[in-house]
């Protein structure tokens, strides 16, 4: 059974909450172990193939072991897969308020923690899995999410409006507005949009604008942003500190201390991993 990869499109009115449906079937005759960045991101795993194990080194009760599908809320620290056997299953990547109202729970409830869908409640999840694996191939099963998210978002409330600006403000500043001038355009208090903050999105504010900070960093590694120069995969030496600084950070020093957190290593030991495979 060879491996596969298939990117589907959400239709038109889920793209605000949904970016894409990541299809996959993966073969691994011995264990496959994976270390995963953190980031202010939920992710949703449906599957129907082998086992896996989601392990936080911080903390054995933060995981999860031994299922095909689970959420794992947004981690300020990196965490471990591992699977042996063939996995299938759909990824995605929820932003925090849209995870909030899919899954139906504050997601304080999910913060440095990866549950399985048991947990979760409703149910409805657990059965959309199974029909997921029970469809006839792929674009079935996008057809089956498009109508179940949809379905999902119309049952539950938006998100306070105050709360879904000061994301988006965060969002499109990079993690580079101070807390402080974000409460103050709000007509809160630093604490108060701190608690809402953590209690709707699972992080405090400052904490997510680092992530933010991150995982700008953390694209130029994996070579998502074109705009780095050099290229990671051009074969030169990343310039690291003009990284740092174009993405917000104060220094090198900054940058290298959040990978150490974020992704349990420098960039330029990533970098090396990743150019050895």
């Amino acid at each position: 059974m060879d491996d596969e990869m298939v990117v589907g499109l959400p239709e038109t009115r889920l793209r605000p909450f949904v970016d894409r449906y990541i299809g996959y079937r993966e073969r691994a005759d011995v264990p496959l172990v994976r270390r995963e960045a953190a980031g202010v991101f939920v992710v949703l795993i449906l599957g129907w193939g082998a086992p896996l194990d989601v392990t936080d080194p911080r903390s054995v009760e933060r995981g999860v072991e031994r299922v095909d599908s689970f959420v794992a809320g947004t981690f300020d620290g990196w965490c471990m897969t591992r699977t042996s056997g063939v996995g299938e299953g759909v990824e995605l990547l929820l932003t925090p308020l849209t995870a909030r109202r899919v899954l139906g729970l504050p997601l304080v409830e999910l913060t440095n923690r990866a549950v399985g869908l048991d947990q979760l409640p409703g149910g409805w999840l657990d059965r959309l899995r199974g029909r997921l694996a029970d469809a006839g191939g792929w674009p079935q099963r996008f057809a089956l999410l498009d109508a179940a998210l949809a379905d999902r978002l119309a049952l539950t409330p938006p998100v306070d409006a105050r709360l879904v600006w000061a994301w988006r403000s965060l969002m499109a500043s990079g993690g580079r507005d101070g807390v402080g001038a974000l409460a103050t355009q709000l007509g809160w208090s630093r604490r108060h949009l701190a608690a809402r903050f953590r209690a709707e999105i699972g992080l405090p504010p400052k904490t997510a604008a680092r992530l933010l900070r991150f995982q700008r960093a953390h694209a130029v590694l994996r070579g998502v942003d074109a705009t780095a120069r050099p290229h990671p995969g051009s074969g030169r030496p990343v310039d690291w500190a003009e990284v740092a600084v174009r993405c917000g950070y104060y220094d090198q020093s900054h940058l290298i201390r959040d990978f150490h957190q974020f992704a349990g290593a420098t960039p330029a030991a990533l970098l090396a991993a990743r150019c050895a495979v």
